[in-house]
């Protein structure tokens, strides 16, 4: 419309110029020709004609303007009518999901309700059958729960004995089978000694009369010779010999040199008793030092440093049970690297752990600790391998054996400390030993009598009938060893035999 608007006055202004025009010809008419005349009015007609067109022009295209702004309007009416309809659709739907949605939370309330009282008129219900199974039972529902307990536990302790006895049987079948096996194979290629070597602690004399000269005048001599070596002299009624007596089995050694050389001397005095002891000291150091070597050698280990080989050398002159350390440390090598030979393992780390498991024992009298830890402290510090350190510090279980090797180096340690004639021990600590294993036995409640048999190798203990059945023995005989492992030191293994008799009796008339 505005367009429109804007030609009809470009119209008008037009046509006005050229009245004007006519008019200014009107008045000069009477000066022109009749040419002139005739062009001025062809000008004005053609003025006219091209006003008209405008004119028409205009007035099409504001109606096309008009028309198309119509058309639009329509449009947009029609689409705003679809998009009204549209959202009316919506709010119906959600108006019905409302319904629908109140319709079924009223159907979930109606059936909480209705689970509510099913619930308490179950509640009610069992209130009542637990108050009648109670009357009649004569038990509180506290007491048959606990009655009921005890019973699920005793037989779940029954079939737990069972199970463990059954599972025990299949594996030691099968490892019997198996050891035997290995065991035989490993000691058909190995002989070893039987006879173990004893230390010497006592000096033979030639006579009494050197006993004087040993003690010097107002026992100066005996004085010297104790404070050079560390040891006690014992000079008692003992016909032609005098004991030698020290913890340290390297110290009493060096004392029993220096005393043996001094009696072959004859000049015992305290300048010749420094010179003796010194000279033995060194003596005895390069006995253990050949010794150390003689070992790696004979257990065909190589590669360690020497203050190792030293230390080892000093197990020469160290007893267990009457039983040397360096022979059965050589020995548990030579076991260890059978052994991992037939199951497949390493047979080097094995035959180096066999050798060293024991290396603490010759300083566990100058250093607090076990001699597993300690011969693993030293075996670290001079660049044993970790695999070999493992071993030794593993072989008494000390720390948990990871490896293959270590738990070989445990069998062989024990193969060769427990094999008849490898290690002795006194009547005293034999008969204490005796003494605590029936002691053991018989703080278990339902044991009669008790046994120890076999020299200490087997305690056999018998139990009253009534008190303890078959799976109880089982789970008594597992409870004894258990406690025999963790309260006593002993050589080898103890077995654990639990005895169960009854008997029945009728006489006929």
């Amino acid at each position: 419309m505005d367009a429109l608007l804007f030609v009809l006055i470009g119209v008008g202004a037009f046509a006005g110029g050229a009245v004007a025009a006519y008019v200014v010809l009107g008045r000069t008419a009477g000066s022109v020709t009749s040419r002139a005349q005739a062009e001025a009015r062809r000008i004005v007609e053609e003025a006219e004609t091209r006003a008209r067109k405008i004119d028409v022009d205009a007035e099409k295209a504001a109606l096309a303007r008009r028309d198309e702004a119509e058309r639009e309007i329509r449009e947009q009416r029609r689409e705003l009518t679809r998009s009204e309809r549209r959202l009316e659709q919506r709010e119906e739907a959600l108006e019905r999901r409302a319904e629908a949605l109140d319709r079924g939370e009223q159907s979930v309330r109606d059936r909480q309700a209705n689970l509510d009282r099913e619930e308490r008129a179950l509640a009610e219900d069992q209130a009542a059958v637990r108050t009648e199974l109670e009357r009649i039972a004569g038990l509180s529902s506290e007491q048959a729960r606990a009655e009921l307990l005890s019973q699920l536990d005793a037989e779940l302790r029954d079939e737990a004995a069972r199970r463990v006895r059954a599972m025990e049987a299949s594996a030691k079948a099968e490892a019997d089978t198996r050891a035997r096996k290995v065991l035989a194979t490993v000691m058909q290629r190995m002989t070893s000694e039987i006879t173990a070597e004893t230390t010497v602690t006592v000096v033979p004399l030639p006579s009494d009369d050197l006993k004087g000269r040993i003690i010097g005048r107002e026992g100066r001599n005996i004085r010297a010779f104790e404070a050079a070596t560390g040891c006690d002299l014992i000079i008692d009624d003992t016909p032609e010999a005098v004991t030698v007596s020290g913890f340290d089995p390297v110290r009493r050694e060096v004392a029993r040199v220096a005393l043996s050389r001094l009696i072959q001397d004859g000049r015992i005095q305290p300048t010749r008793i420094e010179e003796a002891v010194n000279r033995a000291r060194r003596e005895v150091d390069r006995m253990i030092e050949e010794a150390g070597q003689q070992a790696l050698i004979d257990a065909e280990v190589t590669g360690l440093h020497p203050e190792i080989v030293k230390t080892l050398g000093k197990l020469r002159f160290r007893f267990s049970y009457g039983q040397n350390q360096l022979r059965h440390s050589i020995e548990t090598g030579w076991l260890a690297a059978a052994l991992a030979h037939e199951i497949g393992a390493n047979v080097e780390v094995a035959r180096a752990g066999g050798l060293l498991h024991d290396l603490g024992k010759a300083l566990d009298r100058e250093m607090e600790g076990t001699h597993a830890l300690l011969g693993a402290e030293i075996a670290r510090r001079f660049g044993v391998p970790r695999e070999v350190v493992h071993c030794i510090e593993a072989h008494h279980e000390e720390v948990r054996p990871e490896t293959t090797e270590a738990v070989i180096v445990m069998v062989a340690d024990a193969i060769s400390g427990s094999r008849p004639g490898a290690r002795r021990e006194s009547v005293e600590e034999y008969i204490k030993r005796l003494e605590a294993l029936e002691a053991i036995a018989n703080s278990y409640d339902g044991v009669e009598q008790s046994f120890a048999v076999q020299a200490g190798r087997e305690i056999r203990i018998i139990v009253r009938p009534e008190q303890i059945d078959d799976l109880a023995a089982t789970r008594l005989a597992r409870d004894v060893s258990r406690k025999i492992e963790e309260t006593m030191q002993y050589p080898g293994e103890i077995r654990v035999t639990v005895v169960r008799e009854t008997r029945a009796t009728a006489t006929a008339h």
